[in-house]
């Protein structure tokens, strides 16, 4: 059974960094595409960022660019979200989701697999 745990959310203040951590178990991720994506209270979850897993190439939506960066630890099935410079407005739950095609990886449909979520308060 696939399983996607995501922890490092909590409350910070704006102008502060967290680093998000997705744990991939029961199944070798060597192959799969991983991304991040957030859902704030009244709205609809949003791309954030993505990797593609076997090349390392990254994607992220505009209004991250810059202070967000996605990597992984192949060895370790592990991906990690690094957040510098947090606003208010990345207030939201946090997911991890794997398993989904090159080129469609903004899209949180395509992917198969997602974690529960942790949740990310950015006070000003």
């Amino acid at each position: 059974q696939v399983q996607l745990v995501e922890s490092g959310g909590g409350l910070v203040q704006a102008g502060d960094s967290l680093r998000l951590s997705c744990a991939a178990s029961g199944r070798t991720f060597s192959r799969t595409n991983m991304g991040w994506f957030r859902q704030a209270p009244g709205k609809e979850r949003e791309f954030v960022a993505a990797i593609g897993w076997s090349s390392g190439s990254t994607y992220y939506a505009d209004s991250v660019k810059g202070r967000f960066t996605n990597s992984r630890d192949s060895a370790k099935n592990t991906m990690f979200l690094q957040m510098n410079s947090l606003k208010p407005e990345d207030t939201a739950v946090y997911y991890c989701a794997a398993d989904a095609s090159l080129g469609l990886m903004r899209i949180a449909g395509t992917y198969k697999y997602w974690g529960q979520g942790t949740q990310v308060t950015v006070s000003s």
